[in-house]
């Protein structure tokens, strides 16, 4: 075969095929056998399926495609760049895996023009995708109307054998069976081959049984190679089965046309080398140079230019009907999809006085979320099995259902992982501020998606109870020691322990408007006065003054969550003695060093070297503010089974000992 009596279909198919093989080859790094035996399967769906406008990336309605299978990032670059994509260029596709490139290992975001997720850590993506389709179902039920169906695309995935191994996808797609996601159509790319050889290894269960069980509807191609037709007939299918998500097993040679890598992990993560790329070439018929596309097949798929204006112009035009007819509707939306809130919309978080009662900060978090849930239409979001304690349900909405697909409240199950991640997808469709909930232990559960959201500046708000030993008598496999500390680690993520109510108010205000990356909120079990001086301002400099005595202090309290009580009361026995004393607040690390360092120097001033620090966990990182010369008192052993006031007592959390430390620091 030769490359001139190659129908059009195999010159597209090559030409995705050889950019993946060239641009890997060409970087010495990346993973060419997912692209070369994906290629049928992707091109029949971009082809003759996905709904895109490549000249517009943000049209509201297009078809989302995901590719969970992130290692073949290649697949994905190939398509963008010869369907016609702003922002993707052959020197981009030349610059893979290259410094300050846009075409990273594995697909990003905010990198890429049309990517819409950041997949690569296997079962994230389908996981995304998951959230996705929720967020389209759920938008749907609430501004479509009858003759207007405003919001209405799919969600497509390609993914691999590994993203179905691993747990976060079974968590995800399970809850995607029980929802009825008919829109969610997966594409699995069943090649038998994962990095470390053949599946079997340590994959033989039926898969497909497997996802019929989780309620889905399940296909297979036994041909993915060359079999379009039957391709084309599985994705109309599944576009024909509403009430279910689809499955489309397609069987597949990873590294299809490698004569001698084809069918084995050597065509998984590695460059095919100089000598298989030439025998590749000759297998396929392909005699054209590197990066060099065919003008047959680039035409052909930059048709998929006209097709996207002429998706855009057709529902531009229904939107524009819609919104005379709805403009209520139409405004609510407009201003859901812009990073715009309601004018005011600050004004509903409560405040309190000391005189209010005492209250734990996860009741206060309750409070704010329903008021904020009144203002702020958009608020989507559940618990892990835990929202009586979380305090998470939204009172004014019913529960996201089958059927139910309107409503707010959404049941996780005990699902941590799959929930940040869905929460991540739910983020990245548009039109939502996706919120999740769990005790704070648990975030180990989920690390992987928080840390996802943060790469990829997704705009999740996790809220986290039961912050600190202080839980009780669950005992030390549900009692935060690392959390805090760990958490702090991950770049970006803005993690908040508030003191009280108004604090808690504070990080509420702090994560409905930071939408370009998420926020972590931990919160007390146990009831915590209402101090005198906390702020919602305070909250947003991440640490403000509380108290203070006349001039220079001779020691600054640093205090954060539910803490500052002690800093507080230590403070007026320390200040009884005759010290002069200065009580810190320290809701957030992050926001703290965002500011400048004149207002930096004004709370904790260079000069007062004796500083305490008090936070029921570890004490890891606290020396960047209380100094060498500091106290941290803090917990680096694992907790224990007690009541929690017992708990705090036992590990030194008290009034008495913040004093002792004191009065030894300033002797």
């Amino acid at each position: 075969m030769v490359a001139s009596t190659q129908s059009l279909e195999e010159l597209c198919i090559n030409s995705i095929r050889f950019l993946a093989i060239d641009a890997v080859e060409k970087a010495n790094s990346g993973h060419p056998g997912l692209p070369m035996g994906a290629a049928p399967m992707a091109f029949v769906l971009w082809d003759r399926f996905l709904r895109f406008n490549p000249k517009n990336q943000g049209w509201f309605n297009r078809d989302r495609f995901v590719l969970s299978a992130g290692h073949g990032s290649m697949l994905q670059y190939a398509l963008l760049y010869l369907t016609g994509y702003d922002g993707m260029t052959l020197d981009d596709i030349k610059q893979f895996r290259q410094w300050g490139s846009r075409t990273p290992g594995h697909p990003e975001d905010f990198e890429t023009a049309g990517v819409e997720v950041t997949t690569g850590p296997l079962g994230q993506g389908i996981s995304n995708a998951v959230g996705i389709a929720a967020a389209e179902a759920h938008l749907a039920a609430r501004f479509n109307k009858p003759d207007f169906p405003i919001i209405d695309h799919y969600t497509y995935v390609i993914a691999s054998d590994g993203d179905l191994m691993e747990g976060v996808a079974s968590e995800a797609c399970s809850l995607a069976g029980h929802w009825g996601l008919g829109k969610l159509i997966v594409l699995y790319d069943d090649n038998l081959i994962s990095l470390d050889g053949e599946t079997n290894l340590a994959f033989t269960e039926d898969v497909g049984k497997r996802y019929e069980a989780y309620g889905w509807h399940v296909q297979f191609v036994a041909d993915g190679n060359t079999d379009l037709d039957a391709i084309h007939r599985a994705i109309e299918a599944a576009r024909a089965e509403t009430d279910r998500p689809s499955l489309i097993k397609v069987r597949t040679i990873i590294g299809y046309g490698s004569p001698h890598k084809a069918n084995s992990h050597k065509a998984h993560g590695e460059p095919l080398g100089p000598d298989e790329v030439k025998a590749t070439r000759e297998n396929l018929g392909w005699q054209y140079e590197p990066f060099v596309i065919p003008e047959e097949a680039l035409n052909h798929f930059r048709k998929a230019i006209e097709r996207g204006v002429k998706w855009e112009e057709k529902w531009s035009k229904l939107y524009a009907s819609y919104r005379e007819k709805h403009p209520e509707e139409a405004a609510t939306l407009e201003r859901m999809l812009s990073p715009k809130l309601p004018n005011g919309w600050d004004k509903c978080l409560p405040t309190y006085t000391p005189e209010d009662k005492a209250e734990a900060t996860r009741d206060h978090s309750g409070k704010c979320l329903n008021a904020i849930a009144e203002i702020i239409p958009e608020l989507f979001g559940g618990s892990a099995d835990l929202s009586g304690s979380n305090k998470t349900i939204l009172k004014s909405s019913g529960n996201f259902q089958k059927g139910h697909y309107e409503n707010r409240n959404l049941w996780f199950g005990v699902r941590e992982h799959g929930m940040g991640a869905i929460c991540n997808g739910i983020a990245g469709h548009g039109g939502l501020i996706p919120y999740c909930s769990t005790f704070l232990t648990f975030t180990d559960y989920m690390r992987g998606a928080i840390r996802i959201s943060n790469l990829s500046r997704a705009g999740v708000l996790y809220i986290m109870t039961h912050d600190s030993i202080a839980l009780g008598e669950d005992g030390p496999t549900h009692q935060s020691i690392e959390h805090f500390a760990s958490l702090r680690t991950i770049p970006e993520l803005v993690v908040i322990r508030p003191a009280d109510g108004n604090e808690t108010s504070g990080a509420y205000k702090v994560a409905i408007e930071h939408r370009g990356g998420p926020t972590l909120i931990g919160l007390s079990r146990q009831k915590l006065p209402n101090l005198a001086g906390t702020s919602i301002e305070g909250v947003t400099k991440g640490a403000y003054i509380l108290s203070d005595s006349e001039g220079t202090p001779d020691l600054i309290l640093i205090g954060t969550g539910s803490e500052t009580q002690l800093c507080v009361k230590a403070a007026e026995k320390l200040r009884g003695e005759g010290k002069k004393v200065r009580v810190v607040s320290m809701p957030c690390w992050e926001l703290f060093d965002l500011q400048s360092d004149q207002y930096r120097e004004s709370v904790l001033p260079k000069a007062v070297k004796k500083r305490i620090s008090v936070e029921a966990g570890s004490t890891f990182g606290w020396c960047r503010y209380t100094g060498d010369e500091g106290i941290v008192i803090g917990i680096d052993r694992f907790g224990a089974s007690a009541p929690g006031n017992v708990c705090l007592e036992k590990f030194g959390f008290t009034v008495d000992n913040v004093v002792a430390k004191a009065e030894q620091l300033l002797d």
